[in-house]
C-alpha cells in the first residue's frame, strides 16, 4: 500500500538548500543534481485521458486527433489534489512551431492545418496517479482539452459591451503562466495573442498599442478563420488577452473570462489573500516598457463565494527612486478594462524590463517579479539592475522585491529593492519562472532567447536553467539545466514536498534537439517532468 502524498511537510522557519548545486551545461538532456531523478511524464502528443490516440511521429495525426491529445509548448501550470495518491495538472500550452506540427510545415497550408494548430493551443487538464512513480491515468473522468476553438463566457464589467460585442467568446490562446484560486480554480492567463492577427489597413491607436501589425507573427489563421482578420473583425482582438478561469474538476464547465482584472498581455496572476480575506491578484504584462497590475476584489473570501474575480479595484504600479511605491487607480470601465495598457499609460505608472512571473512569499506575503531583460536603450531611470547607468540595456534581468504596507496585499502602497541581478557572475540572465515552493524555497527558472543561449555574453551559462533561492540568506543554487534551446518553465510541487513538476519547453528551438524520445528521424517535444529524490525526501532541502 502507498502512504498518501498530501500530506503538508510544514514550513521551515529559514529555508536551506540542501542539494548538490549542478555546474551550466549545454547537453540535450534535464541534468538534476546527485540524488535526484527527472522523469518525462507528457509531452505534446500523448494522450490526455479523453479517448485512445498515439501521437504519430510524422506529426500526421489530424487536428480532431489533436485536440485529444497534449498541446505544444508547455507552460505554467498548477497541481490539484484528489484523494489518495491521485491528482490533477492543468498544463498551459503556449503557442505552436507549424514545422514541427505538420508533416509539410507551412507548405500547402489549408484549413486542416489552422484547426489543428488551434487544437495544440490552449490548456490541458490531465489526471496524475502514484504508485512507484507518477503516470497520466488513462482513461480519466476528468481529462480535457481547452483549446482556441472551446466556448467561454466573459463575465465581469465588461461583459456584453460594445467593446467585445456580447457575453461570449471563443477560445485561449497563447496561454503562458497562470495561477489558482483559493476555491480550487485554474487561472490561465492569455499572454501575446496580437501575434494571431493581421490588419490590412489603417491600424487603429488602440491596435497598435497591443501589437495588432499587418502581418502578426505568420500563423495565417485568418486565411481560413477570419476571427483572426482584425480589419474585417475589429471587435475580436478584444476578446483576447484575458485571465481565464476553469474549474479543473468539472470538466463540462465553461472556461470564463474574467474582465476586471484587465486586457494586457498576461505573463500570469498570482492570487493570495489580503488581511480583511478580499482576494488580490498580481499580474506582469510581458513586453518591454509594461507594467506591474494588481486587483483587489470587493468582497472577502468567505470558503464558498466563486464570483469574486468580477468585482472590484485594479491597479497598476508606480515605483519611486527613493524605495517606495504606490498603486494607482485604473477606472473599472469597459474602456478602461479592455484599453488597460492605454489607461496604465495616463495613470503614469512606471515602465519596466519585461515584468513577467510574480510569486508570493508563503509566510510573509512580500511579493516577488522576475523583469527578464531589455536590450533597448532609453530606460528612463527606471528601477532596474544599473542604477548608475539608468539609460543603459538590461541585458541580463533582475528579480525586484516589495514589501506592502503593513504586510497588507490590499495596501496603496509598498516598499521595494533589487533581490538578484542577473549576470555571468551570479550564474543565470534572463529569469522568467518565479514560484515559491510551500517550504519557502524560491525557484527561477530562465528563458535565454535562442538566438543568444550560449553566446556572446551568455556563453557562459549554458542551456536555460532552474535555480533555488534562499530568500532569507540570498543563497542561490543551480538545481536543473535543460536541453538544447529550450525554456524551462512552469512549477507546481505535490504539498508533501517530494514531486515536482516543471515544464520543457521547445526544446531545439534555434539548434538541433531530439529530447525527450531521441528517436531517429523525430521530433524534440515539449514536456512535463517530475524530479524527485531518489531516497523520497523533501525536494531541494
Amino acid at each position: 500500500m502507498v502512504a498518501p502524498l498530501f500530506g503538508c511537510a510544514g514550513f521551515a522557519a529559514t529555508p536551506r538548500l540542501g542539494f548538490q548545486a549542478i555546474p551550466p551545461s549545454a547537453e540535450d538532456k534535464v541534468i538534476v543534481p546527485p540524488g535526484y531523478r527527472a522523469d518525462v511524464l507528457y509531452a505534446w502528443g500523448d494522450a490526455t485521458g479523453m479517448a485512445p490516440v498515439e501521437f504519430r511521429w510524422d506529426a500526421s495525426n489530424t487536428a480532431a486527433e489533436q485536440a485529444l491529445q497534449a498541446g505544444m509548448h508547455h507552460d505554467g501550470m498548477e497541481l490539484f489534489t484528489l484523494s489518495g495518491n491521485r491528482a490533477l495538472l492543468a498544463v498551459n500550452h503556449e503557442y505552436t512551431d507549424e514545422k514541427l506540427l505538420h508533416p509539410q510545415g507551412i507548405q500547402g497550408w489549408t484549413a486542416e492545418q489552422v484547426r489543428k494548430s488551434q487544437a495544440a493551443h490552449g490548456v490541458s487538464v490531465i489526471e496524475i496517479e502514484f504508485t512507484d512513480r507518477w503516470r497520466v491515468v488513462r482513461p480519466s473522468k476528468y481529462a480535457r482539452r481547452i483549446t482556441a476553438a472551446t466556448p467561454m463566457s466573459v463575465s465581469g464589467p465588461a461583459a456584453g459591451s460594445a467593446l467585445l460585442g456580447g457575453r461570449e467568446a471563443l477560445g485561449t490562446i497563447n496561454n503562458c503562466a497562470g495561477g489558482r484560486t483559493p476555491w480550487g480554480t485554474y487561472l490561465t492567463c492569455e499572454e501575446n495573442f496580437n501575434g494571431y492577427f493581421v490588419h490590412g489597413g489603417a491600424i487603429p491607436p488602440e491596435m497598435r498599442r497591443y501589437g495588432i501589425t499587418a502581418r502578426g507573427f505568420g500563423y495565417r489563421w485568418h486565411e481560413f478563420d477570419p476571427r483572426f482578420d482584425a480589419q474585417a473583425n475589429p471587435l475580436e482582438p478584444n476578446r483576447f488577452g484575458w485571465v481565464v478561469e476553469i474549474d479543473p474538476y468539472d470538466p463540462q464547465s465553461r472556461p470564463v473570462k474574467r474582465t476586471a482584472l484587465g486586457r494586457i498581455k498576461h505573463e500570469g496572476a498570482m492570487v493570495t489573500l489580503a488581511k480583511d480575506g478580499r482576494v488580490a491578484v498580481y499580474m506582469g504584462d510581458d513586453e518591454q516598457f509594461e507594467y506591474i497590475y494588481k486587483f483587489v476584489s470587493s468582497q472577502p473570501f468567505d470558503g464558498k463565494r466563486r464570483d469574486l474575480l468580477d468585482s472590484g479595484a485594479l491597479y497598476v504600479a508606480r515605483f519611486d527612486g527613493d524605495g517606495t511605491g504606490r498603486w494607482l487607480p485604473l477606472p473599472s470601465t469597459p474602456e478602461g478594462l479592455v484599453h488597460a495598457r492605454l489607461a496604465a499609460d495616463a495613470a503614469g505608472a512606471t515602465k519596466m524590463d519585461r515584468p513577467e512571473w510574480i510569486a508570493v512569499h508563503p509566510r510573509n506575503g512580500d511579493v516577488y517579479v522576475s523583469l527578464t531583460n531589455n536590450s533597448r536603450r532609453g530606460r528612463d531611470g527606471l528601477p532596474g539592475a544599473d542604477a548608475a547607468n539608468p539609460r543603459a540595456p538590461n541585458v541580463f534581468g533582475h528579480i525586484v522585491r516589495w514589501t506592502e504596507a503593513g504586510g497588507d496585499a490590499a495596501a496603496s502602497e509598498f516598499r521595494w529593492s533589487i533581490f538578484a541581478l542577473g549576470g555571468e557572475d551570479k550564474g543565470f540572465g534572463s529569469p522568467d519562472g518565479l514560484w515559491f515552493d510551500p517550504g519557502g524555497t524560491l525557484w527561477i527558472q530562465t528563458d535565454v532567447s535562442p538566438g543568444v543561449l550560449n553566446r556572446g555574453p551568455y556563453a557562459k551559462l549554458g542551456n536555460n536553467q532552474m535555480l533555488a533561492a534562499d530568500v532569507t540568506t540570498g543563497e542561490i543554487r543551480r538545481f536543473l539545466t535543460g536541453p538544447n534551446g529550450c525554456e524551462i518553465t512552469g512549477a507546481t510541487m505535490t504539498p508533501d514536498r517530494r514531486s515536482l513538476f516543471i515544464n520543457v519547453q521547445h526544446p531545439g528551438e534555434g539548434t538541433a534537439s531530439n529530447w525527450p524520445d531521441f528517436r531517429p528521424g523525430g521530433r524534440p517535444r515539449s514536456a512535463t517532468v517530475v524530479i524527485r529524490r531518489e531516497d523520497g525526501g523533501l525536494v531541494g532541502s
